[in-house]
């Protein structure tokens, strides 16, 4: 019999505050966002799901499409601060995707504030163990002792009511000093070795890491692959990234190679650069519905993910059911790209380039900002507001006066005053948790002054 947790139950175990931005729902606010170019029409197939299985990885047979665990669905807080998980919500997307196929679920002690292990296995316990494949991470971000690792990953058996994990990672390597700091984490503490016997055991069924950082880190921590034997590498991979390496200065093209020179499979994150694939400039959009009309933009860029031969699934994080079925329609089943295709993502990339966005993804790891700062707000309402064309860079813009008045009217709608950008005092506490490895205080600064000069413009 499956448990039943309603709303009002969830909300007096789970409360978060600031999980989530609202930029997403409101962006420049005054003209059509570019997302509509995401509604695809049709079906949503129940068995035409595609799957992957690797040699090495036993009997395992993965959907293409992972639900990614990093931005559940929230509601606002009764108290009015901050929100809660929307469990009912959560429980009502899990159901969906395993019933249309999705059996790989990701997550990880840190996301949406730290509660989305136990929305994740409170929604997942409703349906049998056997059913899914379950992932998540050893995030020792801030305390590397082995105490304190040990303890979260006890506590991760604790929140999603499970006896083992099918996938573990070493969570976001690559970052702070390189591998001093990779040592730190899981070598010197003896973590690594740890969890290695956990996989003898089955208590950890795979064994594996998600990378962050550095090249230098990424080749060490990946020549160790003799002594440990990694099952799976997560790695940042999208058609923008792979050639033009947006975020950490590396190629996803390198990372993918590398990997599959030694047959290690693929699990893909940002497949849409943190929704930046998704909500595209409008040219862009044209360009994309040209080839495709009955295609969303955002499938374009999960295919080209899902095309790639030692790819194990490709992580989505579908906050929202329309999300979630037009993923499955793109993959149910995939359709890979042909050469032309694939040229033609490398020729839209090209384009794409050209436009200043900020190469954040909305993953909140520089949160909470100690000033009350909604950073990723912030930055996405930017970019936003870029891609459609309301940033305006002179008056001499023949549109300037409606891109002055979106840009600013948006900005109130997705950032309340007190979250805005001048209160940055430039602390840097956000930085060094950056995967993109943004200098988030130079562009909040930046920010700020572009509003300020947009605020004083007299018209």
């Amino acid at each position: 019999m499956k448990e039943h947790i309603n709303r009002r139950d969830f909300l007096k175990i789970v409360g978060i505050t600031a999980a989530t931005s609202t930029a997403a729902l409101y962006g420049c606010g005054l003209k059509n966002g570019s997302d509509s170019g995401n509604r695809a029409a049709g079906s949503v197939p129940t068995d035409k799901m595609t799957y992957r299985s690797f040699p090495g990885l036993g009997d395992d047979k993965i959907s293409i499409l992972g639900y990614g665990c990093m931005r559940w669905p929230t509601i606002p807080s009764p108290d009015g601060k901050g929100d809660l998980i929307d469990q009912d919500a959560v429980n009502e997307l899990v159901d969906y995707a395993i019933a249309h196929g999705i059996n790989y679920f990701d997550t990880s002690p840190v996301y949406v504030q730290g509660w989305s292990e136990k929305a994740t296995g409170i929604a997942l316990k409703r349906h049998p163990r056997e059913s899914f494949y379950l992932a998540t991470k050893l995030s020792n971000f801030a305390n590397y002792s082995r105490e304190n690792s040990l303890a979260m990953y006890r506590k991760s058996f604790e929140d999603m009511q499970v006896e083992y994990f099918d996938y573990y990672l070493l969570h976001a390597i690559g970052g702070g000093n390189g591998m001093q700091t990779f040592n730190e984490r899981y070598v010197d503490n003896g973590m690594l070795d740890f969890l290695i016997k956990e996989r003898e055991a089955g208590r950890i069924r795979r064994l594996g890491w998600s990378f962050h950082g550095a090249l230098e880190v990424f080749d060490q921590v990946l020549a160790m692959h003799d002594q440990v034997h990694w099952d799976f590498v997560q790695i940042q991979l999208n058609y923008v990234d792979w050639r033009h390496a947006t975020g950490n200065n590396i190629n996803a093209e390198y990372l993918y190679e590398e990997l599959a020179k030694r047959n290690i499979p693929a699990v893909i994150m940002e497949p849409l650069l943190g929704g930046r694939l998704s909500n595209v400039p409008d040219h862009i959009v044209t360009r994309l519905k040209q080839r495709r009309p009955d295609s969303s933009v955002a499938s374009w860029a999960f295919r080209f993910a899902g095309s790639q031969k030692h790819v194990l699934t490709v992580l989505s994080g579908m906050t929202y059911m329309e999300h979630l079925q037009d993923n499955i329609r793109t993959y149910s089943p995939l359709v890979p790209l042909t050469d032309e295709e694939t040229q033609f993502l490398y020729d839209t990339a090209d384009l794409m380039i050209q436009y200043p966005t900020i190469p954040c993804n909305d993953c909140k790891y520089c949160m909470p900002c100690p000033y009350g700062i909604d950073i990723p707000a912030v930055l996405v309402h930017y970019n936003k507001c870029v891609n459609e064309g309301n940033v305006p860079e002179s008056r001499q813009d023949e549109n300037y006066r409606k891109a002055r008045r979106a840009f600013l009217v948006g900005y109130d709608r997705s950032v309340p005053k007190l979250r805005q950008a001048n209160h940055c005092i430039g602390c840097n506490q956000c930085s060094p948790h950056c995967p993109q490895s943004i200098d988030i205080p130079k562009e909040l600064h930046r920010i700020d002054a572009f509003v300020e000069q947009l605020k004083q413009e007299t018209l």
